[in-house]
């Protein structure tokens, strides 16, 4: 138990520092190079995302740590000695195997409820350190020439809101061509993206004999309730983020949902077909909630599964060397996994069932991780 023990630690701090590094590099350290999050931010965002990577780097190092430890220990001809002694091979991993049904318990608590609430909590930060930096791209008070051929004049700036919009368009010679004014303006940022939208604007163009005009055309306008309305859609929940009890409010929301018209005026086929028809979109609708949430349940007992498949596999291994355990492991992970990628790829296939593919993985591993042990303990 303490080579177990301690192996874990390493492993999962491993596993969970390379997955917050590939995180960081995706959507965080971007933000720093930039200068448009601070240090302490970025280390609270990182701080955020440990439980997520914990959700993957738990199962992984729990089955590292039992083909690196019982490796050893049939290389070193332990298990000869142990069984010389009159001491089972299932007597020996009993603890172990408590250990990894309490890491499944840990690990329910961490996909249904933690991970998804702190993988939200992210995100929201991120957002808010973007808005935060924005301002800096158009500071108020002076004229912002950065983006050619525009010079853009910002009266006042509060985070992304911006008030007193001036924008003027020059020509290849320097002269001014179009002038923009704005009572009212916002920011936005997506996918890294900087938006500015005006309203309310007010635009002149310079004609050929050097007169002012109206525009016909204002090309800076935007729809104020389109955006508000673009933004909240936004910033929904999705279903990848949301808690298993909030997943199972949506689940209930959809199944709620619109009843059958009244099927007096129509014959008995036609109602059949109709009741046909709206139960095809309902579970259409509620397949991907229900791939969400079998995928949260069924990957909390991949500790368990890797651990009946880890310990026979390093005694049958008979290494010691640690690049083969880690090998082994993440060969063992990849197929694991492509059982969950396959599930959630089809979960717009309702006919498949797919919410049923994320237990495969499972089914599979426990069951042959209980034939090796059987097999091992039999000295076969």
């Amino acid at each position: 138990m303490r080579s177990v023990l301690a192996t874990l630690l390493m492993t999962v701090a491993v596993f969970t520092f390379v997955l917050l590094l590939g995180d960081a590099l995706k959507e965080i350290m971007p933000l720093l190079i930039n200068g448009q999050a601070t240090f302490w931010s970025v280390l609270k965002a990182l701080w955020m995302l440990i439980p997520f990577m914990l959700v993957f780097a738990l199962p992984m190092g729990m089955l590292t740590a039992a083909l690196l430890v019982f490796g050893r220990f049939s290389a070193d001809q332990e298990l000869t000695a142990v069984r010389s002694s009159g001491i089972s091979l299932l007597a020996l991993i009993t603890p172990i195997l408590c250990l990894s049904l309490g890491l499944c318990g840990f690990s329910a608590l961490m996909n249904m409820h933690v991970a998804p609430r702190a993988r939200v909590a992210c995100k929201h930060l991120i957002y808010e350190m973007t808005l935060k930096a924005s301002g800096n791209l158009l500071p108020a008070g002076r004229a912002i020439r950065d983006f050619k051929p525009y010079t853009i004049y910002v009266g006042k700036s509060e985070g992304n809101l911006l008030s007193d919009v001036q924008i003027y368009q020059a020509d290849t010679n320097g002269e001014t061509m179009m002038v923009a004014n704005a009572p009212h303006g916002r920011i936005t940022v997506e996918n890294q993206k900087f938006t500015m939208q005006l309203f309310n604007v007010s635009e002149l163009l310079r004609g050929s004999e050097g007169q002012w005009r109206p525009a016909e055309e204002v090309v800076w306008t935007s729809d104020p309730l389109e955006s508000a309305n673009k933004n909240k859609a936004e910033g929904a929940t999705s279903l990848s983020d949301m808690t298993f009890l909030e997943l199972l409010e949506e689940l209930k929301r959809i199944e709620n949902g619109p009843v059958l018209p009244s099927l007096g005026k129509m014959t008995s086929e036609q109602a059949r077909k109709q009741l046909r028809a709206m139960q095809e979109q309902k579970a259409d609708l509620t397949t991907p909630v229900r791939v969400q949430i079998h995928r949260q349940i069924a990957f909390s007992f991949a500790c368990f599964g890797f651990t009946l498949v880890g310990i026979p596999l390093g005694i049958r291994a008979h290494r010691r060397e640690t690049n083969v355990g880690i090998a082994m492991a993440l060969v063992l992970v990849l197929i694991y996994y492509s059982f969950i990628i396959l599930g959630q790829s089809l979960q717009t296939h309702s006919e498949l069932m797919p919410y049923l593919i994320v237990w495969v993985p499972n089914f599979i591993f426990q069951t042959v991780g209980a034939v090796m042990l059987w097999r091992a303990n039999k000295g076969i």
